[in-house]
């Protein structure tokens, strides 16, 4: 199953995951590329698979992606080959932009969505200005788009507000573990009970 996670910068949504990672089994991150340069804490491979330019507009050209945008100048996409890889037995949470999240549901309308919200604006620009990884005019441009991004929750499957992130993890671990026990995805071991009763 394919989770799709998405919200506003800084809204805390690798925060939050982070958590669900350690806490649930069967689910593993989708590893994005991107074109912007990699945060002092981040590596190649884990956060993001860090490419040129050039690079990420030849995997366009090969459509390789499953959904790419350009967001705050750089490009950001999910490729094909690591949806396969990762939900080889296990779901697959792809932590991504609106406008990525948007393709990804039009071409998987059975993807469960969740938008993360943060509690107020204010909060949002202390946040993105306390975490230290931007300069007053990428977090001016970050805030930016969050006006616009919050607007789209409402065509997301689920909300969470993270005012508080161990209830934000909970949550979300919550979507995760009810998503599991639709009917439509519990067929196999439906019918094995059943089975059981003839």
């Amino acid at each position: 199953m394919i989770f799709v996670v998405t919200g506003p910068s800084g809204s805390g949504k690798s925060t939050i995951l982070r958590c669900v990672f350690k806490d649930l089994r069967g689910v593993d991150f989708s590893v994005s590329h991107t074109t912007r340069p990699p945060r002092e804490s981040e590596r190649n491979g884990r956060e993001y698979h860090f490419v040129d330019e050039a690079e990420f507009k030849r995997m366009i050209g090969r459509q390789a992606f499953v959904e790419w945008a350009v967001v705050h100048g750089h490009y950001y996409g999910t490729s094909k080959a690591e949806i396969v890889l990762k939900s080889r037995g296990s779901d697959v949470i792809l932590d991504i932009d609106v406008q990525g999240a948007r393709q990804v549901r039009e071409r998987f309308p059975q993807a469960v969505s969740v938008f993360i919200l943060p509690p107020k604006f204010a909060e949002l620009k202390r946040r993105l200005r306390d975490r230290g990884e931007d300069d007053p005019a990428t977090i001016a441009l970050r805030l930016k788009t969050a006006r616009r991004e919050i607007r789209e929750y409402k065509s997301f499957d689920y909300v969470i507000i993270n005012d508080r992130l161990d209830r934000a993890v909970l949550e979300l671990e919550a979507v995760i573990l009810g998503a599991r026990c639709r009917t439509s995805v519990r067929r196999r071991g439906i019918k094995a009970v059943l089975d059981s009763f003839l």
